[in-house]
């Protein structure tokens, strides 16, 4: 029996190594984005504000019935002035305590803000597309919230189509990202010689990914083509409505090539 290669002990290492350090990695990033969740954050506020409107109610009452005590239990002018001076703090700790429950009421109120998607990790061949779909993002979001002003002459559920188709493809784009970097964990976890055709397997995903984004930016230069075009009365919204229709398509395109999920 062949006894085992130094050579092979060192490759098992560098792999297991390389593999730890992922997940250490992976675990910090995880509680990192945990921690810095806005959902997070606001139930934080909550419960700040809850804990100090409770504090300063109670202390506000201690001190009231302390000073109500000594006000009215001995006898004298520096008594009465005593119990004044501690009502005093008690009434400023109650109006701390209302303006905390103020706060708490307006926390409770106000919608629960959305976490940003996360983006791949650095050494992920999804997080390019990923960064760049993010600002894919946020002009088309600042372009349609333009065409949706009261000076834009170019239909309401044309606009409303082409929000929901931009979400769409996102959502699709970003179910592509995630098995791309499924198929890269396995990649670097199996053996040698199943290795070339997990690349070839991400390296298709990623042109998956570069042509989602292509028809994305279509989307954005239409809709960047009609705010221009408001300005001088004449939108083409047959184009808004062309490159809508096709990021759907895509986006369903994209969806049937995982048709489990």
């Amino acid at each position: 029996m062949d006894r085992p290669r130094r050579g092979d002990f060192l490759e098992l290492r560098q792999l297991v190594e390389k593999q730890l350090r992922g997940q250490v990695a992976d675990q910090v990033r995880a509680q990192l984005a945990r921690f810095g969740d806005p959902a997070a954050k606001h139930e934080r506020r909550k419960k700040r504000a809850a804990a100090a409107m409770w504090f300063f109610i109670f202390l506000g009452l201690l001190l009231g019935v302390v000073g109500a005590v000594i006000a009215t239990g001995t006898a004298g002018f520096e008594a009465t002035l005593s119990g004044a001076v501690i009502g005093v703090f008690a009434l400023g700790s109650l109006a701390l305590g209302a303006k905390s429950g103020g706060r708490l009421r307006r926390l409770n109120h106000a919608p629960v803000p959305t976490a940003k998607p996360s983006l791949p990790p650095a050494r992920s061949a999804a997080r390019e597309p990923m960064e760049r779909l993010q600002d894919a993002e946020r002009v088309l979001a600042d372009l349609l919230r333009q065409l949706s002003s009261p000076r834009s002459t170019v239909p309401a559920d044309s606009v409303e189509q082409a929000r929901a188709s931009g979400a769409e493809a996102a959502s699709a784009l970003r179910e592509v990202a995630a098995e791309l970097q499924a198929v890269e964990r396995a990649r670097d976890m199996a053996p040698a010689a199943d290795r070339h055709a997990l690349s070839e397997g991400v390296l298709r995903m990623k042109e998956q990914l570069e042509e989602g984004l292509e028809g994305y930016g279509a989307l954005i230069a239409a809709a960047g083509r009609l705010v221009a075009a408001n300005s001088s009365g004449g939108p083409d919204n047959y184009a808004l409505t062309d490159a809508t229709d096709r990021l759907h398509g895509l986006a369903v395109a994209l969806r049937e090539i995982f048709p489990d999920r």
